[in-house]
């Protein structure tokens, strides 16, 4: 979907967060600084109106943080989230209400995130009653709506969690985040848990879902497949930071990032040869202490004295695509792939 003149409904600009770790006796007796976790550095990204953006990053790339800052269950340390032209990070109790009822949070385990007593119908039309969406003798034909609108049979909406299988939780964890009629959703790694069968069909339900009710969503996940199938532009994130960004088929097709690069090459698609050498070798740095530079530096094969001494720049690589890299190799094992 093209979405290039339309406003974003969601801005993120600059944001950061830091969470402190923990000191030991002897350190603190040396009046050496409390540690700080750096989870978000300087992220910043847009979504428009009817758009599905992607996010991906190994863990600890800082994308469940990001999520939760912008929705606030978190509180950033500094830059700003607007909602549809609203700060979010000023907004108070009553504007914050609005807010998370127009962004909805699916997560990746629905069975932690249903009350295990409560019934379908229950769970299902709780939201609605909250915020006065519904009377209390409407939840039936509410409920009887949605669980259609996921795929499931009013029958289910009498029992509770531990009778359903998962991906039947994960429709009902869809349907009540639909009940408050939201305008964006945000999926953190809703089908990870779930089996490829099952994947497929909640994939083409979120896909079914923004067609016909207009949509925008951030989808969290860490299988490249599952992304181009779904984004119209994806964010690929690394210890914090965004590091390449553009239309799916742009940036899977010719990645410019070696990460970017790496991790196509370490999740081959269908009818693709696996690299017989690691693709990405090494672990992720310690977010307490970032490298200097370009913070990939550690795992690069392209790296050059540069990258160990200055943050790379934003670079447009093509319209709408963005890589921050000092190199920016032109032929990259793994480009030219298909996102069919």
């Amino acid at each position: 979907m093209t979405t290039d003149n339309l406003k974003p409904l969601l801005e993120v600009d600059d944001l950061v967060k830091t969470f402190a770790g923990k000191s030991s006796v002897l350190d603190h007796l040396r009046g050496k600084p409390q540690p700080r976790l750096i989870a978000l550095d300087g992220v910043s990204l847009t979504l428009p109106p009817n758009e599905v953006l992607g996010l991906v990053g190994e863990s600890g790339s800082g994308k469940t943080t990001l999520a939760r800052c912008i929705v606030r269950l978190e509180t950033p340390d500094s830059g700003s989230a607007t909602f549809d032209g609203q700060d979010v990070l000023a907004a108070g109790p009553a504007e914050l209400r609005q807010i998370r009822r127009d962004m909805q949070m699916i997560y990746q385990d629905p069975y932690t995130s249903l009350n295990p007593r409560m019934s379908v119908q229950t769970a299902v039309s709780e939201p609605a009653l909250v915020h006065g969406l519904v009377e209390k003798e409407g939840t039936e034909r509410l409920v009887r709506e949605l669980l259609g609108r996921v795929g499931l049979p009013f029958s289910v909406a009498e029992l509770r969690p531990r009778a359903l299988s998962g991906g039947q939780r994960q429709r009902v964890a869809i349907a009540r985040a639909l009940a408050l009629n939201p305008r964006v959703i945000i999926a953190d790694e809703a089908v990870s848990a779930l089996d490829v069968s099952i994947q497929a069909q909640i994939l083409n339900l979120f896909a079914e879902l923004i067609h016909d009710l207009g949509l925008a969503m951030i989808f969290i996940a860490h299988q490249l497949s599952v992304i181009a199938q779904l984004s119209d532009r994806v964010a690929i994130m690394y210890l914090g930071r965004i590091v390449e960004t553009g239309p799916t088929v742009s940036v899977f097709t010719n990645p410019r990032h070696p990460y970017t690069s790496a991790l196509l090459d370490a999740h081959p698609q269908v009818g693709e040869e696996k690299r017989q050498e690691p693709a990405l070798t090494g672990e992720i740095p310690s977010p307490y202490a970032i490298p200097k530079g370009c913070r990939f530096n550690t795992r690069c094969r392209f790296a050059e004295p540069e990258c160990f001494e200055v943050d790379p720049p934003p670079v447009e690589v093509a319209p709408g695509h963005v890589a921050w890299c000092h190199v920016l190799p032109e032929t990259l094992s793994g480009t030219h792939r298909s996102t069919d």
